[in-house]
């Protein structure tokens, strides 16, 4: 996906900025940091540009070939409503698609490696998994190919998305006061990222915070409840393959061990856990 090449070609900036942040809570506020998940998640992000580089769109570029052949209209990109209608447009398809991650074990599979992490900073932000163009969650995005927006235009969009959510993976910034109720702030994302009971599943939102609010999984903080970081059965390993692949080595076990296809099908489309 090209929002990955962007992931990488920013990567020297991200990895400078999670360096600095590092270097805050270390010498200023006197916490601990994880360097080594740091170089994990690093040594994530050169590992998915490797396999982009051959995989490119995976599953989606066909049907986006297709879609694009069969669209309804032909939306210019000039026009002034355009972009911000894409955007919202995007911005929708991307709520879904990041509940579903979270709802269909196929697409956590890769998901879960954005969440692998036992700590919550920018070093998280670009640690995304090796296997986005298996999974298919590309395909979410189609519908607004089909109604005529450009892939290109779509593409960037989706990149803007992702470019945004960077800096969303950090407890140094403080709440933002009425922006948090139209956008997602980094208070709202940190509680997505906990484990805790109260906490999992909620604030799906990529750059908005709007349609968890309309669909009812938006969270705000618990009182007295701490955020636990990682997955709810933490995942220690600081090696760059295990953490792409161990939930997909988790789900061909359970299909297999579910002794037919109809079990196989219920653990591939069923809910994590």
């Amino acid at each position: 996906m090209p929002q990955m090449r962007l992931v990488l070609f920013l990567l020297p900036v991200f990895l400078l900025a999670a360096l600095l942040e590092a270097g805050w809570l270390s010498a200023v506020r006197g916490q601990h940091y994880d360097w080594r998940a740091l170089l994990a998640s690093t040594g994530d992000a050169i590992g998915r540009a490797l396999i982009n580089r051959t995989v490119g769109f995976g599953v989606a570029a066909g049907l986006f070939a297709v879609v694009a052949q069969h669209r309804l209209f032909d939306i210019s990109m000039r026009a002034w409503w355009a972009w911000p209608a894409l955007l919202l447009a995007q911005e929708f398809c991307y709520y879904w698609l990041h509940r579903a991650d979270h709802r269909v074990r196929w697409l956590w599979a890769t998901h879960a490696v954005h969440h692998s992490s036992n700590a919550y900073n920018f070093s998280a932000a670009y640690r995304l998994g090796w296997t986005s163009g298996l999974s298919g969650g590309a395909l979410f995005f189609a519908p607004l190919v089909w109604l005529g927006f450009p892939l290109a235009a779509v593409l960037a969009a989706v990149s803007l998305n992702l470019l945004y959510q960077f800096w969303l993976h950090t407890e140094l910034v403080p709440r933002l006061g009425p922006l948090e109720w139209v956008l997602n702030t980094p208070r709202h994302h940190r509680l997505h990222h906990a484990s805790n009971p109260e906490y999992i599943d909620r604030n799906f939102g990529g750059f908005l915070i709007v349609f968890d609010r309309l669909f009812g999984t938006f969270a705000s903080d618990v009182a007295g409840v701490r955020c636990r970081f990682g997955l709810s059965e933490p995942l220690l390993s600081h090696n760059p393959v295990r953490i792409a692949l161990h939930e997909w080595w988790r789900l061909a076990r359970d299909a297999w061990r579910a002794g037919s296809l109809r079990g196989a099908a219920r653990v591939l489309l069923g809910p994590p856990g």
